[in-house]
């Protein structure tokens, strides 16, 4: 593997805009989720029994305990913390100093604490993911203080962190697919439902629904391929595997991004696997590639040796499918034919056997980056670079090893003898970090809802209990005629619990009966979250007096009904109704509100008129009137232009630079090369602090290599 300093600079950049995405996406939800009047006010989370701040953020570690302190109630604390975490990522977008362990380190603080409150709405895998990725760039990142800190030599070791944790995503999440049983996935049949049942599909997810069935379930053998056996090539010795395996997880990742709207995960995904990366291959994308050298016979034959060993590999795995998957080609129908030729017993036996060695491979990939930080800290110059670089890894090496360890916990989940055997002491550290997230398990689309057709709740309002009008979302399916639009990387976090309030009864939702009752209030912080656009909401003159909701069925239209440009995009019938009809005072919706403790518990502060909660009042009035995705895109769109001009009116490389010439002299210092390899590494001692050795190890070898 080369150099990583290009692929560490994406990660960290890329891991900033993340953090923009996910405190914006939040900020603009807050009110109505969160305040004083929304479905679930983050101030019955908080609660004040006199203790001491220490105590209070020893029993729930979160940030909004300081709010009193600088006159704030919950929801202003939430909105300050997520307008600091967005401005100091924005920043830390454009400016590379800002891209420093204790900027990452605020912004992981920043977000667990509004973690610590999200309750339902922010209890997703992709936020429990980012807080575990967020925590990664903490020990990824320099630790600038008043100035860039240089490469070091353990940076490879935590960078190697990423891809142990993108390892443990995308296994697993292969893994429970077939684990959960799930029909559809063991038939293969799972995408012929996902693009039509998903929480949010895009305009190009109908299309992708027309696809044959032959194609569709083809597809998910490239989903097994890609999420099983493929990231083990992570930790392969060579170079080319590893490349291969990044542009399988990004391409499986594209394809996600281009047929559902699942926020900022798959884009932290393709995050993640940056880790997979080297100098030389963003230096091909960049056409900045090194000139190609002669090798030696001996260079040549490990060179041949690979790309044999390379072709082996392909050639196993595309045997192994075609074996496992029963792929045939009828050439009559012009298609392929696929089917599962294994038993559930036969995977979990399967999973028995490489559950621990994959561990193993884990362990020995991260001893090998271990062991090479050290040598290259034991060639340091210099008694003092070299006791400071030796600590340092030493600090490292030791956080990169217990994040390992921490990690196999949850990783184990997937097989139960495996995590039964773990170390006792792993599983009491890993206990005494939980809640601090850490670490995470991971598993997506462990088994495929909707398959006899899309549930889907709908809300209905009415002034007389006759005339009723639907009360339709900006995001999630509803208007059978409306194409769903591109929502990512903003996550509608009620469409997305409307989602999946539709896959049960309403007793499993208990926020359900708050959402109703603030729609009979007419509170507009929740009407925000349905409606930006005032014109589109039936009831914005006057609340409803009635509400109540029902359950449909819904389904794609097929292309050979209605054509490919059509206008029709949906087609549903009634199941039944999901919450009867309710008003204001009604027993059974206030029976409910007291069962699950959210009725009004008495009055919220007032206003108050300090500079601080003036000021998030002024950012509120003019932000509450914009949606979701154009925040976000309006936000990412002036760091990029920024980014862009720096970039076109940055100066000449230093490397390109040339000092003033010596009297006599038509050559610069740079170009008049030392007498010696000696006069060289004199030359350059002062330079040969950590992170310059890879850099001239070249022009040494060079040196040695024309000693005239």
């Amino acid at each position: 593997m080369g150099g990583i300093k290009l692929p560490r600079h994406m990660f960290l950049w890329s891991m900033s805009v993340i953090y923009m995405f996910a405190f914006a996406s939040l900020y603009v939800q807050i009110p109505g989720l969160y305040g004083n009047e929304g479905i679930l006010p983050a101030r019955w989370q908080m609660r004040y029994l006199g203790k001491s701040l220490l105590e209070q953020l020893k029993d729930s570690p979160t940030l909004l305990w300081l709010g009193p302190q600088l006159a704030l109630d919950t929801q202003q604390g939430m909105e300050l913390i997520c307008l600091l975490g967005a401005t100091l990522a924005f920043g830390a977008m454009v400016l590379e100093p800002l891209r420093g362990s204790l900027v990452f380190f605020s912004l992981w603080v920043l977000y667990r604490s509004v973690y610590q409150v999200g309750q339902v709405f922010l209890y997703f895998q992709w936020d429990s993911l980012l807080l575990e990725a967020g925590f990664l760039a903490i020990l990824v990142a320099p630790l600038n203080l008043l100035w860039q800190s240089p490469a070091k030599h353990h940076d490879a070791t935590t960078f190697w962190l990423v891809r142990w944790l993108l390892f443990r995503l995308m296994f697993a999440s292969g893994v429970v697919k077939l684990t959960s049983r799930c029909p559809t996935w063991w038939g293969l049949t799972a995408l012929t439902y996902h693009y039509e049942t998903q929480c949010i599909p895009s305009p190009l997810a109908w299309y992708a629904h027309q696809l044959p069935v032959w194609f569709q379930k083809l597809s998910i053998v490239g989903t097994f391929l890609i999420e099983i056996p493929v990231p083990f090539l992570f930790f392969a010795p060579i170079r080319r595997l590893r490349i291969f395996a990044f542009y399988a997880q990004v391409l499986l990742q594209v394809l996600i991004i281009l047929t559902g709207n699942y926020n900022f995960f798959n884009l932290l995904t393709i995050v993640l696997c940056f880790s997979l990366l080297d100098d030389d291959h963003v230096n091909f994308w960049l056409r900045r590639g090194k000139k190609t050298k002669e090798k030696s016979g001996y260079q040549a034959a490990i060179s041949w040796t690979a790309f044999m060993t390379e072709l082996g590999v392909y050639g196993l795995m595309f045997y192994c499918t075609t074996l496992y998957f029963g792929l045939e080609i009828n050439w009559e129908k012009k298609s392929v034919l696929s089917k599962t030729e294994f038993t559930y017993h036969q995977f979990n036996s399967f999973l028995k056997m490489v559950t621990f060695p994959s561990i193993w491979l884990g362990m020995l990939s991260l001893v090998w980056e271990v062991v090479t930080a050290m040598y290259k800290c034991a060639c340091v110059q210099g008694f003092f670079w070299k006791l400071w670089a030796t600590v340092q890894w030493a600090v490292f090496a030791t956080a990169a090893a217990g994040m390992f360890a921490i990690s196999l916990v949850p990783y184990t989940y997937i097989e139960y003898n495996s995590h039964g055997n773990l170390w006792p002491d792993l599983h009491k550290a890993y206990s005494a970090v939980n809640r601090y997230h850490l670490v995470g398990s991971y598993g997506l689309f462990r088994r495929m809802t909707g398959v006899g057709g899309r549930p889907e709740v709908v809300i209905e309002g009415s002034m007389d209990k006759n005339t009723w009008m639907e009360i339709e979302f900006m995001y999630k399916p509803g208007n059978v005629s409306g194409p769903q639009p591109m929502v990512a990387p903003h996550q509608p976090r009620l469409d997305w619990q409307m989602w999946f309030a539709a896959l049960g009864p309403h007793t499993q939702s208990p926020w359900f009966p708050s959402l109703v009752y603030r729609l009979l209030q007419g509170k507009k912080d929740v009407i925000n979250l349905i409606q930006v656009d005032e014109s589109k909401y039936p009831f914005r003159q006057q609340p409803p007096t009635f509400i109540r909701a029902l359950l449909y069925k819904y389904r794609f239209t097929d292309a050979q009904e209605n054509g490919w440009f059509t206008q029709l995009w949906w087609r549903r019938r009634y199941v039944e109704e999901f919450f009867p009809t309710v008003h204001l005072g009604d027993p059974f919706l206030d029976g409910l509100l007291t069962q699950y403790g959210l009725k009004d518990k008495g009055l919220t502060r007032r206003n108050s008129d300090a500079a601080v909660p003036w000021l998030l009042r002024l950012v509120r009035e003019h932000i509450q009137t914009m949606s979701g995705p154009l925040v976000l895109w309006s936000l990412f769109s002036a760091g990029a232009a920024i980014c862009l001009l720096k970039a076109l009116f940055s100066l000449t490389p230093k490397e390109s630079k040339s000092v003033p010439s010596k009297p006599n002299s038509g050559k610069t210092k740079e170009t008049d090369p030392p007498s010696s390899k000696k006069d060289y590494v004199q030359e350059k001692e002062e330079d040969l602090s950590p992170g310059h050795e890879e850099e001239e190890e070249e022009k040494v070898q060079n040196l040695d290599n024309n000693p005239e």
